[in-house]
């Protein structure tokens, strides 16, 4: 029994998990992003559309792990034992390489963070010297990792505690410093808010919602290292209610302490450069630190969850076998080879980006949605067949609600991203295929449904429009 229980996570280290994926870049670029699109006003209703859809997200995956305790890494699995094989594979790939995205995204911050004191070396994030520091970090983690799943989820748990504090510092700065006057100015957006209507201004704010909601689905990725089954749908609710809290009140206070021109006008991060108008440079200095160390810490779990995804796509046979190996320390090792190259590669091609710092925020946002949205369709299949529901007949009709109202969330999102952002993600998906056909290829299995076939026709075009777009000019990333 000991041996079976060894290395198994408790509800304080997957609760942490979930707070380390949630809180780590994008929280601190909350208010300069929120200032520049909207006020107050328009602040509380995206925070009350978002907080509203990832909340019922979350339950659905509460319900999830509940009622179908036979599924591990949830996220694409839920997918494929809902809308099939390929559908499965586009989740596990659309996951995985949003995780990559968002890695990118870290390190673009930490680039730009040592910017904000070394312009001349760091720039904003993609220059030459940034780069070459954002690859030896990525390396460092990488061979850091190889040595245990265990060690570095202790050090992602003591990470999470360290990067709360800055955080909390600057909510208790900002209510110290708390202007009734200047809210009220600010609360429709103030002087010089750019002619657009409500919806347009929360619009605006949505991918950012989604992006500091990643993370969620933690506990779930990580299901199998679980000591107790219940404690997956308890740590995704407690991260969710501990994580929102915070960044309603990262977002909103700032309003109450500088014109909102202001704050939409200081760089990324912007949390920083908002408590630097507050109490001067040292809040500044105070946050770079904060975004340094959480940026590290989120980088880490992320690390992890990208190679768990492909790991357990490779044990279901959805990715190739190649993906399945471990080395001795339990740690996927090949998916976390190819995690890191691409992650690499992608670092590298922001040389040439004009604003790399917001294409990999929206990006990493975007490629979250479809996942999202298969795990929500499924938890309305599931409540409507009833399996899994038996001696508990009564929680089937609300948690379809929860199911459908995640699901009508998911779509909005699509809509509120824009066509750009969803024909650049299908591009990404053409060469994903080839896993595809590999992993098929390996199991001498059928490749395509008649539906599926649909599917990847729709995909493959949509690929084909975003190449067009790309090459011509139309679309700019």
């Amino acid at each position: 029994m000991a041996e079976k229980s060894a290395g198994k996570l408790s509800l304080f280290s997957l609760t942490a998990m979930v707070i380390g994926s949630m809180v780590g870049a994008g929280i601190f670029n909350l208010p300069g992003r929120f200032a520049t699109a909207t006020g107050p006003f328009g602040a509380i209703i995206a925070w009350a559309i978002a907080g509203t859809g990832m909340y019922m997200l979350a339950r659905v995956f509460q319900a999830l792990a509940a009622r179908r305790p036979d599924i591990d890494s949830g996220v694409f699995a839920y997918a494929k034992a809902g809308f099939g094989d390929y559908m499965g594979f586009l989740s596990a790939f659309g996951y995985w390489l949003g995780s990559c995205l968002g890695n990118v995204f870290y390190w673009v911050l930490i680039g730009s963070t040592l910017g904000r004191f070394f312009p001349e070396l760091f720039g904003d994030g993609s220059s030459a010297i940034a780069i070459i520091v954002s690859l030896v970090g990525i390396w460092a983690f990488h061979f850091m990792i190889l040595r245990g799943v265990e060690q570095a989820t202790f050090i992602n748990t003591v990470v999470t505690v360290a990067k709360i504090v800055p955080l909390i510092v600057a909510v208790l700065a900002f209510v110290f410093f708390f202007n009734y006057t200047q809210f009220s100015e600010n609360f429709f957006g103030g002087i010089g808010m750019p002619e657009k209507t409500l919806v347009a201004q929360v619009r605006d704010t949505m991918l950012i919602t989604v992006f500091v909601f990643l993370g969620i689905e933690g506990a779930s990725v990580y299901s199998r290292y679980a000591k107790t089954r219940s404690d997956v749908g308890s740590a995704t609710i407690l991260g969710f209610v501990a994580v929102t809290g915070l960044m309603v009140a990262v977002t909103l206070l700032p309003f109450a302490t500088a014109p909102r021109a202001a704050i939409a006008g200081v760089p990324n991060p912007s949390l920083a450069g908002a408590l630097e108008l507050v109490v001067g440079h040292w809040g500044a200095v105070f946050i770079s630190i904060g975004v340094l160390v959480s940026v590290l810490g989120a980088y880490l779990a992320w690390s992890l969850i990208c190679a768990e995804v492909l790991f357990a796509a490779a044990k279901s046979n959805d990715m190739p076998k190649l993906f399945a190996a471990q080395n001795p320390n339990r740690v996927p090792a090949n998916a976390l080879w190819l995690t890191n190259i691409v992650v690499s590669l992608f670092v590298i091609s922001t040389y040439w980006s004009r604003d790399a710092f917001n294409i990999m925020l929206d990006m990493t946002s975007v490629t979250a949605l479809l996942p999202y949205l298969l795990v929500a369709g499924y938890g309305v299949l599931l409540a409507r067949s009833g399996v899994g529901y038996e001696g508990a007949e009564n929680k089937r009709g609300r948690d379809q609600i929860f199911a459908w109202i995640a699901v009508v969330y998911t779509l909005f999102m699509f809509f509120a991203a824009g066509l750009k952002y969803v024909l650049l993600v299908a591009v990404l998906y053409i060469p994903g295929t080839i896993l595809y056909f590999w992993a098929r290829r390996e199991q001498r299995a059928q490749l395509f449904t008649p539906a599926e076939l649909i599917i990847f026709g729709i995909t493959l075009v949509a690929g084909l429009v975003g190449v067009y777009g790309l090459a011509t000019g139309l679309i700019t990333p």
